[in-house]
């Protein structure tokens, strides 16, 4: 009679001599996921970078137009459009003064810790070409999200866990793109967490019928990968798939304690407005990510896509829906941004708001109650990690409508971003079909005025 599958695999663990778990440095030359040193010091050691679907109004937001309510109604360019003034009132917050939107009382709390950019700046009208812009550097053709790119440059400090990790209940505009790796290592990749199921990562618990027996399985595993991976070193796909299964092993491990909210007292739920047990909403994605943060990932991407990709911040028809997409991220935000900060780590945390494009401050119907796409100025804004807090940079003319004074572009957004991750933009470059590519392609200068 044949021994059974565990007798074998114990006696073959047992002759082969191999150390029990996933050992990573004998299954690769160099460990793609590394910690690695900064090319100088460095303010901030992770992003939290939220992500707001479909253009988000300036205007409506964090760019107050008093002039756009006195000319209301009056017309503005070649094609005679209507200007049409904000239905939201702003108000004065902190020590700063800074101006917010009745749509963000919360965030307008924490106004003194925000550098809000009135300046930017993207090249696609379009959703998709403007989504992928803000995400990896270009409108038009494929290419490693920033979240892969900081994955890169710096490794990770928590083997159990991905480095790059994006909480999306519903996909954005531009699809896994947004957080894809394109040509760097697959496993720079960022692994998509679905808030609101039974588990936000598939098969989180392992099947095996014990912990020691997955160890003798997975070290068996190693020891053909190890036989597999001679002679070909050299092939990224091979050791990034090699990695992802190590990754995973780690994240059966570690991955259930972090999405158990259960230790999380009344207070820390009330603060981000989150309902005990509750799996759902961007309230349960910011208090994910500030856990995630405190484990050693990299980059953290919330989006919020509304309740689907067809009821977003795409308001073309009716302005009004602002007000209920705001009232779901508002409260948790500024949550997150208290947290963080009671806790110390919004010193070297970045947290970063912002949408691909903004809307039009004019309409081609005086009476029309939406806002259509504009790409040539919108806002987005910092706080922590390095950035300059309660203070406003950049502005727009006296209807919103274009940069005024100095426009901030997403290559300089990211440029500034890796910046404050100790990062030359210049410098962290990929080797690709002949060319060297980087975030920024060959554009984009660090913003210094709202560096601290």
């Amino acid at each position: 009679m044949n021994p059974p599958r565990r007798q074998v695999i114990r006696s073959l663990f047992a002759s082969s001599l191999l150390m029990p778990g996933m050992i990573s440095n004998a299954l690769a030359a160099e460990d793609p996921m590394a910690p690695k040193a900064p090319h100088f010091p460095a303010k901030a050691k992770r992003v939290i970078f939220m992500y707001m679907t479909g253009g988000v109004s300036q205007v409506d937001s964090f760019d107050p137009k008093p002039n756009l309510t006195r000319d209301h109604g009056k017309t503005v360019g070649n094609k005679k459009q209507f200007l049409v003034r904000s239905p939201f009132q702003f108000k004065r917050y902190g020590q700063s003064g800074l101006e917010v939107s009745e749509l963000f009382p919360h965030v307008g709390q924490c106004a003194d810790d925000l550098c809000v950019i009135r300046s930017m700046k993207t090249d696609d009208n379009d959703h998709f070409g403007a989504s992928t812009a803000i995400h990896t550097g270009s409108t038009n053709l494929s290419r490693p999200s920033i979240g892969s790119w900081a994955s890169y440059g710096l490794g990770t400090v928590n083997q159990k866990l991905p480095s790059f990790m994006v909480l999306a209940p519903h996909l954005p505009y531009g699809g896994g793109q947004v957080w894809g790796a394109d040509f760097l290592p697959g496993v720079h990749q960022g692994t998509r967490i679905v808030p609101g199921q039974g588990d936000p990562i598939p098969n989180m618990k392992r099947r095996a019928e014990s912990a020691s027996l997955q160890e003798l399985e997975l070290s068996w595993l190693a020891d053909f990968n190890r036989k597999h991976q001679k002679g070909r070193e050299s092939d990224p796909s091979l050791a990034a798939r090699i990695k992802s299964m190590e990754t995973a092993y780690g994240m059966q491990q570690e991955a259930p304690e972090v999405f158990d909210l259960s230790k999380e007292t009344d207070a820390t739920h009330a603060l981000y407005g989150l309902e005990r047990g509750s799996t759902k909403g961007f309230a349960w994605q910011c208090l994910v990510a500030r856990r995630l943060a405190e484990r050693g990932v990299r980059f953290i991407e919330l989006i919020d896509a509304g309740a689907d990709i067809n009821k977003n911040w795409d308001a073309h028809f009716d302005l009004q829906t602002h007000r209920t997409l705001a009232r779901n991220v508002d409260q948790p935000i500024a949550g997150l941004l208290k947290d963080l900060k009671s806790r110390g780590m919004l010193e070297d945390t970045l947290v970063v708001w912002t949408t691909e494009f903004g809307r039009t401050p004019f309409l081609e119907k005086a009476d029309g109650k939406g806002r259509e796409h504009h790409s040539r100025c919108f806002s987005s804004w910092l706080a922590g990690g390095g950035a300059k807090p309660g203070i406003t940079y950049g502005e727009s003319d006296e209807y919103g409508i274009d940069v005024a004074k100095d426009m901030v572009h997403f290559h300089d957004f990211h440029a500034t971003i890796l910046h404050l991750l100790g990062m030359d933009h210049t410098k962290l470059t990929y080797r690709y079909a002949g060319r060297d590519f980087r975030l920024t392609d060959v554009a984009g200068s660090v913003v210094k005025g709202v560096l601290a």
